[in-house]
């Protein structure tokens, strides 16, 4: 088991890491408890010649609410001999969001670098479950989008170019999309005939960027035949320059038609994930078996809503998946990527029909999902609360440590990436998923 260690500092407290002159280790190494259970950190016995400065906590539920703070002088346990520790029982299945400042926050005395250091725990994570229920109309609603979708024909236009791999076969791709759009992408394959298992890769948020070449044709060398799309209307590998040109509206696509669920950006992105499954499984060189669609971050909230609607999806492989909770900050939940804002009636009630948590009922494929316990983009409440609402076979991956992907450790993210190794040898293999 991993133990959960004071390792996570924020630059902007520090640009260095120091470290404390002292450890913290909750009650449970994992971190996950049940409803009821005392949630709680003590620190070792350590070997000083004089205690250290206090330090201030502040403990969140689903890093919303405040549930308990504190002060934890170490003076009397120190000449005692004692574990100085902090915690709390919370009767409801929640994630603890705690923050711990050294020195205590209102120490003026101190001049020194102060460290803030976050810690996650789960309570009865099995017992999360959505905070609204799902549109009545939202199946309807999808059935519909994607009727209008295979009204459209593909029409792949596939470019061969150089792979960088004489065992490897690279194209870039374009399809038509709804709208008078394009799906964009690259595709990699094994050289020579065959018929292979197939991936799906989807991309995580940020201002449209080129495709890496490396991601396709690293997991075709393994043995997958692997499409890879550009959330965005745009092409998938243009010179920076292309990029950088885009207008300033796209740069900022979260926020496009959130009033609107016929004009919410997610709509054409979604459809073209879906367009992406459609695409793959109809080419003769698909074994027919395997299908996994995967990502990280907003990849990963691609990665569950396709899931969801689409029925060739065998497996789902996905980290910190965003897009899950995009009502929570009316209900008592921190709000994550991407926000849709709370204040707004439209856009509350445009946010259910692309939220992450109403397609993952709908989800039979075989699933690994990890959600990191400190994570603030994609929030680990509403990622459980996804997991739980899977009907086929599944298996978490709880990042004790780990904040978002982008800011995390390999250490921190070990849970998932050796899961997903392991999980994605076996598929490409034809062989079975080994235990965990």
């Amino acid at each position: 088991m991993l133990i959960l260690a004071a390792t996570i500092l924020f630059s902007q407290f520090t640009s260095q890491r120091p470290t404390l002159p002292f450890e913290l280790k909750p009650y449970h190494a994992d971190g996950i408890y049940e409803v009821g259970e005392k949630v709680g950190w003590l620190v070792p016995p350590f070997a000083m010649t004089r205690p250290p400065l206090p330090f201030s906590y502040v403990i969140k539920k689903n890093n919303h609410d405040v549930m308990k703070t504190g002060i934890v002088d170490f003076t009397k346990t120190y000449s005692e001999r004692r574990e100085p520790q902090f915690d709390l029982a919370i009767d409801e299945p929640a994630m603890l969001y705690v923050t711990v400042t050294w020195p205590a926050e209102g120490n003026l005395e101190y001049t020194g670098t102060r460290i803030r250091q976050v810690f996650g725990a789960v309570v009865g994570p099995n017992k999360l479950r959505p905070v609204q229920p799902r549109p009545r109309d939202f199946d309807a609603f999808w059935n519909s989008k994607i009727k209008m979708l295979e009204s459209i024909p593909m029409n792949p236009v596939l470019t061969q170019k150089d792979s960088g791999n004489p065992k490897v076969d690279y194209w870039t791709i374009q399809m038509d999309h709804i709208n008078g759009t394009h799906v964009y992408g690259q595709i990699a394959k094994p050289k020579g005939e065959g018929k292979f298992p197939a991936m799906v890769i989807y991309q995580w948020a940020s201002p449209p960027y080129p495709l890496q070449k490396a991601w396709v044709t690293d997991r075709a060398a393994e043995g997958w035949l692997v499409i890879n799309i550009e959330p965005h209307n745009v092409l998938p590998d243009a010179e920076p320059a292309y990029y950088r040109g885009l207008p300033a509206e796209l740069k900022n696509y979260g926020a496009i038609g959130q009033e609107d669920r016929d004009k919410c950006y997610f709509l054409q992105m979604y459809l073209a994930d879906y367009r992406a499954v459609d695409y793959i499984a109809s080419r003769p060189d698909w074994n027919g078996k395997t299908l996994v669609v995967t990502g990280t971050s907003m990849g990963g909230q691609q990665s569950v809503c396709v899931a969801g609607l689409h029925p060739k999806v065998t497996h789902l492989v996905v980290e910190e998946p965003s897009g899950c909770d995009l009502t929570s900050a009316q209900h008592g939940r921190q709000a994550g990527y991407p926000e849709f804002p709370a204040s707004n009636p439209r856009a509350a009630a445009t946010a259910p029909y692309f939220d992450a948590i109403n397609f993952a009922s709908h989800i039979r494929a075989t699933s690994l999902v990890a959600m990191g316990f400190v994570d603030t983009i994609a929030p680990p409440a509403g990622i459980w609360t996804a997991f739980n609402q899977i009907r086929g076979r599944k298996e978490a991956a709880p990042m004790f440590e780990a904040p978002h992907n982008n800011t995390a450790t390999r250490a921190q993210q070990l849970p998932y990436t050796s899961r997903a190794n392991a999980w994605l040898s076996a598929l490409v293999k034809g062989e079975r998923i080994p235990p965990k």
